[in-house]
């Protein structure tokens, strides 16, 4: 399993049972915006190591640019790792006035919740289906899942957020950016403010991350996967 990540995640080259990990050069990045990501690399070294060693250790690369991180992230969950997380995404969101975490069912609400209790500040997830205990008006968008091929209709009580509200986004990956433009939908619809968002793999040869930052949405992830291979 080969995989390629940004500077800006992970300092050092490593080499980790089948799996081979190296970093690109950077030099097209200014010096000031690669002092600023230097200072991210040291302040958040203990959780991005703990990341990057668990990608490289139990990432799985299936067909159609699939990367299963099942076995500590999204099924099984690894909360000492994630606990590093919720700490590292308030350590680069404590400028924010943050008041929900907003996330979408299901990979993402483990990792929001944890987070949650470092920011003091509830969790609400975007629903993929309609249910007998949702009442009251809703804020609807479609969603279509990268992994499972299939467009959802999105639902959130319109109680829940509001044009009071000060939101960050927080979901496991970012791929073609579908989830995420979903709930930045759905926050504009609100009136709330949107912070900014966390993800905590982006796959960078992948669309979505660039046409989020392009709106000019404030995206931290936590692992940039620029490439990922096979290795017979």
């Amino acid at each position: 399993l080969l995989f390629i990540l940004q500077p800006d995640v992970f300092l050092n080259s490593a080499y980790s049972r089948n799996c081979n990990y190296s970093v690109l050069s950077g030099s097209s990045v200014p010096d000031s915006y690669r002092q600023l990501q230097t200072n991210y690399i040291y302040k958040g070294e203990k959780s991005m190591k703990l990341l990057k060693d668990r990608i490289l250790k139990d990432g799985v690369v299936k067909p159609g640019n699939i990367l299963k991180v099942d076995s500590f992230l999204n099924h099984q969950m690894d909360i000492t790792l994630i606990n590093e997380i919720g700490k590292e995404f308030k350590r680069r969101f404590s400028d924010c006035p943050i008041t929900k975490i907003l996330t979408i069912e299901a990979s993402g609400i483990g990792i929001a919740c944890i987070a949650a209790q470092y920011f003091d500040v509830p969790v609400v997830f975007a629903k993929k289906a309609q249910s007998v205990n949702l009442d009251g008006e809703m804020y609807t968008t479609k969603v279509e899942s990268f992994t499972h091929k299939k467009v959802y209709d999105v639902i959130l009580s319109k109680k829940f957020l509001g044009p009071e509200d000060h939101v960050l986004l927080i979901d496991d990956f970012l791929a073609n950016g579908c989830a995420l433009l979903g709930l930045i939908d759905i926050v504009k619809k609100s009136g709330a403010t949107l912070e900014g968002a966390g993800i905590v793999i982006e796959k960078g040869f992948q669309h979505g991350g660039q046409e989020i930052r392009d709106m000019g949405i404030r995206l931290e992830s936590l692992a940039i996967v620029d490439s990922m291979t096979e290795i017979p």
